[in-house]
This record gives structure tokens, C-alpha cells and sequence, in this order.
């Protein structure tokens, strides 16, 4: 019998993809077209759940119905869906050709994670107490003031991002991390913080400037100590925190050090101290903890596996 059902949807499925359904189609359940061939969906089309994930889908028909979840992960060539769309979950992460969502959208739970054309949310719209996840929409310019109760939201890597309308609160947890935020207003005061999924207060989400490099190196969290170093910044970390160097050389800008730091329950930190020889702005670049040379480093950054093969005639 199960086999049956397994049967009978696997040729619905086909039959969708193949755009051989025509007129209304509804369907008990969950649809999964996602990976498929399909660049269209058929007009009228009702069901419970739909996964299109990893689709060539460019845009969806005007009456189509999704009670639950609408799941449109990594559609790369979505540009638009329909006015009013109404669903409990819209997944559209990675959909990175999607520049606007609809006006009179209406979800509980929304996720433009790295749709990266976006600027703005619709001017209207209702996104009801359940969560948001903007990450990395870095063209993202702000949130719109309907806005009024969400139990979570991710803000993260949207440096436009500065504040939040005065109006909203957040029950369970804000993630900063990369955004352009530097305080919350009441009554998000007490509200739990994340940077990039790592639980933080709020001393290391907005005074970076506190955060000691002997602080860093006694954390025995390693993902909390990486989130330290981000916010103290690598160069002051490493200044401070009195690296070993490894290697010292000359290039166009003077000399370069290769500087190593070893971390407790983690790969050593390890940087290249060099300076620019147009401007002469001194950098510290992260490399991977196996070079051994700031030749071999320097070649890494330049895309060079085989250090050898890395022969500049001028480095600039």
C-alpha cells in the first residue's frame, strides 16, 4: 500500500515537472519537487507543504495556495512572487536573483538569508510573532515599522542595518553579528544576543574596545574565543597578545613577519605583518596555520598552492 502512494506521487511529481497537469491540482500533504527539472508550476495548485528547492523556478502563479510550509531554497533564478502571498513559513534562502517580496505578503516565519539584491521588505505586510532571518542581505537598508513582535531575528552581516524600529520586540534572541548595530533600544534591553550563531553579551556585541587580549586567549570556548578576536580585531589582538615570529623577510614594502600564536583546543593563529609599499598602511592578514615562510604565505593570498610557482615581479 505504502509502495503504492510512493508510486502514485512519484508520477504526479513527473507529471508536474514534465508540465503535462492542467487546470487545478490539489494535493494531501507534501510536495517535493525540489532538484527537479521544473521551471514552471502548474496554474492552481494546492497542497499542504511544497519544497521547490534548488530549482530553476523563475516566479510563481498568482493562485497558488501553500498552507504550511513554502520551501524555495537555492533558487537561483526566482525573481518574483505573487502579490498576497499568504504561508506559515516562507524559506527563501539563497535565492540570490530575488531583488523585492511582494507587497500584502503575509507569514509567520521568513527567511531572505543571502538574498543578496534585496534592499527592502515590503511596505506592507505582516510578519506574525514568529521569526526573521534577513543574514546576509548586506544591500538591506533597514527593517520596515510594521514590525512588532518576533520571537527571533537575525540580522547578520547587514552592515546597513544600524537600528531597529523603535516599535518591535524580540522574545528570544537577536544575532548582530556583522550587522551595523551598536545598542538596542527597550524594550529589547534584556533580549539574548548571538554573532553568527554564537551566544555573546552585550559588552562583546557593542564595546568591542573592552575585550583584552588576555581575555581572548583564556577562553576555552574556541567558538566564542574566534568571535573575540573578530570583535578586538586581529591586529590588536596580535599585538597585545605578543605572537612569536616564525619568519622574517623583505618585500617592496619593507619587511614582512610571519607571526604565530598558538590557541588552547584550536589551530594556531597565525598572520602575515606586512605593508603596503604604494601606501605604506601597515596590514595583518590571516593565513592558514600551516605556512611556515611569509614567501609561502604571501603566495597563498595571491592563490598559489605551490609557493615556488609565486614569482612577483612587483608586489603592490
Amino acid at each position: 500500500m505504502a509502495k503504492s502512494k510512493q508510486d502514485a506521487d512519484a508520477q504526479v511529481v513527473a507529471r508536474i515537472v514534465e508540465g503535462k497537469v492542467r487546470g487545478p491540482l490539489s494535493i494531501e500533504g507534501s510536495l517535493d519537487l525540489s532538484k527537479t527539472a521544473i521551471k514552471k508550476l502548474p496554474s492552481g495548485l494546492n497542497c499542504y507543504e511544497l519544497d521547490a528547492s534548488e530549482t530553476n523556478l523563475i516566479d510563481l502563479p498568482a493562485d497558488l495556495t501553500v498552507e504550511s510550509r513554502l520551501v524555495l531554497k537555492n533558487c537561483e533564478q526566482l525573481k518574483r512572487l505573487p502579490p498576497g502571498l499568504t504561508v506559515g513559513t516562507l524559506d527563501l534562502e539563497g535565492c540570490t536573483a530575488l531583488a523585492e517580496l511582494p507587497e500584502g505578503l503575509d507569514v509567520w516565519f521568513l527567511n531572505v538569508s543571502g538574498c543578496r539584491q534585496l534592499k527592502s521588505l515590503p511596505k506592507k505586510a505582516k510578519i506574525r510573532n514568529g521569526s526573521l532571518n534577513v543574514g546576509g542581505c548586506f544591500q538591506l537598508e533597514g527593517l520596515p515599522n510594521y514590525l512588532k513582535k518576533l520571537g527571533t531575528l537575525d540580522v547578520s552581516d547587514c552592515p546597513k542595518i544600524r537600528r531597529l524600529p523603535s516599535n518591535l520586540e524580540v522574545g528570544l534572541w537577536i544575532d548582530v553579528g556583522g550587522s551595523g548595530m551598536t545598542g538596542l533600544h527597550a524594550p529589547n534591553e534584556q533580549v539574548g544576543l548571538r554573532w553568527r550563531g554564537v551566544t555573546i553579551d552585550r559588552r562583546i556585541a557593542f564595546s568591542p574596545e573592552t575585550i583584552t587580549a588576555d581575555e581572548v586567549l583564556k577562553q576555552k570556548n574556541t567558538e566564542l574565543r574566534r568571535v573575540l578576536i573578530e570583535r578586538m580585531g586581529a591586529e590588536r589582538f596580535m599585538r597585545d597578545a605578543n605572537p612569536k615570529v616564525i619568519d622574517r623577510d623583505q618585500d617592496a614594502g619593507g619587511e614582512r613577519q610571519l607571526l604565530r600564536l598558538p590557541m588552547e583546543n584550536d589551530e594556531d593563529f597565525v598572520c602575515l605583518s606586512c605593508s603596503c609599499p604604494s601606501t605604506a598602511r601597515h596590514y595583518l592578514l590571516r593565513v592558514p596555520p600551516t605556512m611556515r615562510s611569509c614567501h609561502q604565505a604571501a603566495a597563498w593570498m595571491a592563490g598559489f598552492d605551490d609557493p615556488k610557482k609565486y614569482k612577483p615581479v612587483i608586489e603592490t
